[in-house]
């Protein structure tokens, strides 16, 4: 081991974790690219000679036996996704492809530089490679399950070949705050609206400028959804429909988000006005930035509106006037956050809609959504409320295919052991309740019929965005958990 690696790791426990998620940081595995970090995966389970199935997809199974006279007892499957979501502040130079993720530390909070974390379920997966090298933790015969693709529409889960578990009983690592027991999950779809992209040439004597919005934290469009947080396109899109036509400003790009489950923390457009107007669009500009910073004074408070004359790419023709219309009236129209709380589950947001990505390339605007609901039939309104808008602006309207939500069960014996083992070990009961994201947990319920399940994870915050962080004792607690319970389960 290196000093630096000394030096990064010292005082975070459980060591043999921490040594694995500090290896993984290092391994590219963006949404896609996870050959390598399953690599290291068979590494370590190869030499503690564990056996191992992968199937079409990607997935990975690693076998580890049974503690010598816990043999008889039922196999459990712990589950964590490879990939991580690959988003970094506009001013940082990182090539996710290929350089290491530099983390930084301020008190008990781990955090990286400019990029995102990865503890987003890097955690979880450092925990089960930690326990195929462990040698002091008792359990029973543990299936040890590595999904990749999850972060782009859970591909690996939905494509899981059937013959993979043995297991009956899984405990999902992907959760986000180490008091909290999940046992349900929303479902989901994207949709995703698109139209041609037509030009004209630029009027004459007509100069370009750029606008851009940034500064927001954005985050997960699940988890965080009911924050109050600024979306970078619509505030883009407010600002050009209602102060371009005074300007006389025409389009010529806009692009903004990159991920479908992130809310959007920037956004950026090229527009071509009068030379005249500059001056007046600089204003407007000012006065609109300190609208916004007091609206989101609490929410987002560095969020930021800005205007340039030099530094970018124009392009060589503006939108048509009609199509410009109609692409920042939907903008506008189109609705980004909470649509309806849950009754049953306090504080639980039952349906929700996330603006996510704007995209214009030479013949195209596509502009992805993705709605989530725990309720199928307001899914499907979620659903239909966006293509509404779309087909009303002439786009073409895609739905993705989704993936089912996870129903609780408040009887899982699962979920009674962890009931008696959470307080055994913090002295409190553990909150119990459903969560407002995507967890594979729901299609894996779907593919093995039968499958008692819960997910539980350290406390980590601001994931799929630069501010991700997590809590490093929070780390260890999840960790005494994970490990009582693989010793009392059966």
């Amino acid at each position: 081991m290196h000093m630096n690696d000394i030096k990064e790791l010292q005082g975070l426990e459980p060591k043999p974790l921490w040594e694995h998620f500090l290896a993984i940081s290092r391994i590219p595995r963006c949404s896609g690219n996870e050959e390598k970090v399953r690599d290291y995966v068979l590494e370590v389970a190869a030499r503690n000679g564990c056996s191992h199935s992968m199937d079409a997809t990607g997935n990975l199974v690693v076998r580890k036996k049974a503690t010598p006279g816990m043999e008889s007892r039922p196999v459990v499957v712990l589950q964590s996704h490879l990939d991580m979501v690959c988003e970094k502040n506009k001013d940082t130079t990182h090539d996710f492809e290929k350089d290491p993720i530099r983390w930084t530390r301020e008190g008990d909070w781990l955090r990286a530089d400019g990029t995102t974390l990865g503890a987003d379920n890097g955690i979880g997966v450092a925990a089960q490679i930690a326990l195929i090298d462990a040698k002091d933790v008792a359990h029973g015969p543990l299936e040890l399950l590595f999904t990749v693709d999850e972060e782009t529409g859970l591909t690996g889960a939905t494509g899981l070949a059937s013959d993979m578990l043995e297991g009956r009983t899984l405990i999902n690592l992907d959760s986000e705050d180490e008091n909290t027991i999940y046992i349900g999950c929303a479902g989901g779809k994207d949709t995703v609206l698109s139209l041609p992209r037509e030009t004209e040439p630029i009027p004459a004597g007509l100069k370009a400028a750029s606008i851009w919005v940034g500064g927001l934290q954005g985050g997960h469009s699940g988890l965080e959804i009911d924050r109050g947080r600024g979306n970078a396109i619509k505030i883009l899109a407010r600002f050009l429909a209602k102060q371009g036509p005074g300007l006389q400003a025409r389009v010529a790009h806009m692009a903004g988000g990159n991920k479908r489950n992130a809310i959007p923390r920037e956004c950026d457009a090229v527009v071509f006005l009068p030379p005249d107007k500059l001056k007046a669009m600089k204003d407007a500009v000012r006065e609109f930035e300190s609208v916004v910073k007091d609206e989101y004074k609490v929410q987002d408070p560095g969020v930021y509106v800005r205007v340039a004359e030099e530094g970018f790419d124009a392009p060589e023709g503006v939108l048509r006037s009609d199509v410009q219309g109609r692409l920042l009236d939907l903008l506008v129209c189109l609705h980004h956050g909470v649509i309806s709380m849950s009754p049953d589950i306090p504080g639980l947001v039952q349906t929700s809609t996330n603006l996510a990505v704007i995209t214009m390339d030479e013949d195209a605007i596509t502009i992805a959504t993705s709605q989530r609901s725990s309720v199928t039939s307001e899914l499907n309104a979620a659903l239909e409320s966006v293509a509404a808008a779309g087909r009303l602006a002439g786009t073409h309207v895609h739905h993705g295919e989704g993936y089912p939500g996870w129903q609780p069960n408040p009887d899982s014996r699962i979920l009674g052991l962890a009931k008696k083992v959470y307080p055994s070990l913090f002295g409190k009961d553990p909150e119990v309740t459903a969560i407002h994201a995507g967890l594979e947990c729901g299609i894996i319920g779907a593919r093995f019929p039968g499958m008692d399940m819960i997910s539980f994870g350290p406390t980590i915050t601001g994931a799929h965005s630069p501010d991700e962080q997590v809590d490093a004792p929070s780390v260890k607690r999840f960790w005494r958990l994970l490990t009582a319970m693989l010793e009392k389960a059966g």
